[in-house]
């Protein structure tokens, strides 16, 4: 899927996850409307780099940070796991923003923790990146503060923080102008439902079309 982020419009649907084909098709638009591109949002798939690069020569690549906080909470809800504290209260209490909080709730996840100093730590360290986030940074300064933050990360969250120091730059390049694909994945929960009602197509090309005219603006 490629979505224009301002408008919340889906743009184009291509049939492929690899590469070379997503290039040769969006290679079909006019370079002249692809330079304009200033940034691009995407997850931490290996061949976006690559597209990004081939296609829209003059964007900033923005790692969206939904999916960076979705990998360290998957690692700090592992680390429950491994410890032993199942449930499904306790994940609840371990991914949700503490200043989302209620009183109860802090209670209960300070009873957590007493059974595990560990898992207090780990989620700190969640908490720390999700602050970084919501403070004004520049991607200098940004970086700076990941950079800090990853030195203790590894300790906890091992590969994945090795992950996150690997697209460092893509990270920080959030604070440029705040960028999410949030609106990507709301277009694709409406895709879904588009798919579900319309209980399949004979081709992606009429598949295509349908969604273009659904959800193109």
């Amino acid at each position: 899927m490629l979505t224009d982020l301002e408008k919340s419009s889906l743009l184009e649907v291509i049939n492929s996850h690899k590469s070379d084909e997503i290039i040769e098709v969006l290679k079909q638009q006019p370079e002249a409307i692809r330079a304009k591109v200033e940034e691009v949002c995407v997850d931490m798939w290996g061949g976006f780099p690559k597209v990004i690069k081939a296609v829209f020569q003059n964007a900033a690549i923005v790692i969206d940070r939904f999916h960076v906080m979705k990998l360290v909470n998957k690692a700090l809800n592992k680390i429950r796991l491994k410890l032993g504290l199942t449930g499904l209260k306790n994940k609840l209490l371990l991914l949700k923003n503490h200043a989302d909080l209620s009183e109860l709730e802090s209670s209960q996840l300070a009873q957590l923790f007493q059974q595990s100093s560990f898992l207090e730590i780990a989620y700190r360290l969640k908490e720390e990146l999700r602050q970084i986030y919501e403070s004004s940074l520049t991607v200098k300064a940004g970086i700076k503060k990941i950079k800090q933050w990853l030195i203790y990360a590894r300790l906890i969250f091992g590969s994945v923080a090795d992950t996150l120091n690997k697209h460092l730059s893509e990270i920080a390049n959030y604070f440029l102008h705040r960028t999410t694909s949030s609106v990507t994945e709301g277009l694709n929960t409406k895709l879904k439902l588009i798919l579900r009602q319309s209980y399949g197509f004979t081709n992606f090309t009429i598949m295509r079309e349908k969604l273009l005219a659904c959800l193109f603006k």
